[in-house]
């Protein structure tokens, strides 16, 4: 759509130069919307992968894993009345 755009404006001749200035703004539009396509979002997220895991630290770890093991970890059941 973008690229439609520009394209009817390179042609269009608009009072006071607005074509011309539409035309640039589009060529950046382009140029930033084709930058986008080459990157890739997860390898953009990725990057930031195992900063917060680092900071909890080996402890926090075990903790985990041994609340795991004794089924200690999310809520605790509800008991049935008899």
């Amino acid at each position: 759509m973008i690229a439609e755009a520009q394209h009817i404006l390179a042609t269009a001749k608009l009072p006071e130069g607005r074509s011309e200035r539409a035309y640039e703004l589009l060529t950046a539009a382009v140029s930033l919307a084709d930058d986008l396509l080459t990157q890739s979002p997860a390898a953009a997220l990725g990057k930031k992968g195992g900063k917060v895991t680092a900071k909890r630290g080996p402890e926090y770890f075990r903790k985990i894993a041994a609340m795991r093991k004794e089924h200690k970890g999310g809520r605790p059941r509800e008991s049935k009345p008899n």
